[in-house]
């Protein structure tokens, strides 16, 4: 089991791609270190990086592979994501796809073509860096294909696998031996309407998983109910049951968001969510399930406006650089999962197994947080071993 946090930087947040300050990011990723990761993920933005579809800037990839290095001194691995795209309720996006120059940005093919362009570029110069793992495609890209994102990107379910298919393929030209991921929200597992659906999750190398309460499962049960904490573990098992029990599984997010998790039981809900999750419950561990990457490595700074409120207060360590009672708890989790590796619950034979409603994607929501199968699965997993899903 391998634990990380993803990497917000604690001074000028994402902004600080514009000024890179090495001395600030080896701080940062010195504070990371201590709290007991050992990779991070990180998140270059995409206007920087290609502010015209035929100039990738090679000032803008230095800075991401120093930042590789820097952290790589700290003794931490590192995955890029390649297209942000989106982060944190703000989306960035490059001109040349935007107002004017508006383009489909999963079917237009000179859009596609500089996606795969910056991709290849990326991959190209990432390979030859000893500590970086791979590459994601983007922090959630698929909500701009979503009925509710404002300025949608429509598609069909055999153009997402095209797009995916496309960018995967050219990061692999360029670095065979690297670690390609993509990731996504919730509406891949749950919305019926979406054009991305669970079967595309298995494309790459690992099932990635966001875990975000504050979308269904919060609203539904409240503040401090068990289901909360349980969550990510079946989001993990939902990705097992598509994925089979031989596909690596990535809990790539995870956080504690203060709309439903208060500061005094955060640090707590960190603890039971890595119980739940290693079998530090004393109940079997989730199989197949390789990394927890925490959300996130430091608080936003009340310097900067317009953030939904919860995005303030969700890091491990606080803008001045001071570890929290969140990164204390995540720091003793991480121990004791590495202490009890030998000792941990052996998943017997014979375990409670859960059958999805459907596997039709145009019917993902009866597997939703508001759905009974949801609402069975989470009181049997408080009563005793988390059940196994199945497909029908």
């Amino acid at each position: 089991m391998r634990f990380g946090v993803n990497y917000t930087p604690r001074v000028g947040w994402f902004h600080s791609w514009l000024d890179l300050d090495p001395v600030l990011v080896a701080e940062d990723m010195a504070t990371i270190r201590a709290v007991g990761a050992d990779h991070v993920r990180i998140f270059p933005l995409w206007p920087l990086l290609q502010p015209n579809r035929s100039l990738i800037r090679p000032a803008a990839v230095d800075d991401v592979l120093r930042v590789v290095d820097i952290a790589g001194q700290a003794g931490l691995t590192v995955t890029v994501d390649a297209l942000q795209g989106h982060l944190s309720s703000f989306d960035f996006l490059p001109s040349w796809v935007t107002t004017w120059h508006s383009g489909n940005l999963f079917t237009d093919p000179s859009v596609v073509s500089g996606q795969a362009e910056l991709v290849r570029n990326l991959a190209r110069e990432l390979s030859s860096r000893p500590h970086a793992d791979g590459l994601s495609l983007g922090n959630e890209f698929i909500q701009f294909a979503s009925r509710r994102h404002p300025q949608r990107s429509p598609l069909r379910g055999d153009q997402a696998e095209h797009w995916l298919t496309t960018l995967l393929e050219a990061a692999r030209q360029e670095w065979p031996a690297g670690r390609f991921t993509h990731s996504f929200d919730d509406d891949l597992w749950f919305d019926d309407s979406h054009p991305f659906t669970p079967a595309h999750a298995l494309l790459g190398d690992a099932t990635t998983v966001h875990s975000w309460i504050f979308m269904q499962v919060g609203p539904r049960y409240g503040s401090g109910h068990p289901a909360l904490t349980l969550f990510a573990r079946y989001l993990v098992e939902l990705a097992r049951a598509w994925g089979g029990d031989r596909r690596p599984v990535w809990l790539q997010e995870v956080g504690a968001p203060v709309t439903h998790v208060p500061d005094a039981d955060a640090p707590a809900f960190i603890t039971d969510t890595i119980a739940h999750l290693t079998g530090l419950d004393g109940k079997p561990a989730a199989k197949n399930l390789e990394a927890i990457t925490w959300w996130c490595s430091h608080d936003v700074s009340r310097d900067l406006a317009d953030f939904p409120e919860l995005e303030y207060s969700l890091g491990l360590i606080d803008s001045t650089g001071a570890i929290k009672p969140t990164g204390r708890a995540f720091r003793d989790a991480v121990d004791a999962v590495g202490e009890s590796a030998t000792a941990r619950p052996e998943s017997p034979e014979g375990l409670p197994q859960l059958v999805l409603p459907t596997a039709d994607p145009a019917q993902r929501s009866k597997s939703g947080p508001n759905s009974d199968l949801f609402d069975q699965w989470q009181r049997m997993a408080s009563q005793g071993p988390a059940p196994e899903l199945r497909l029908p």
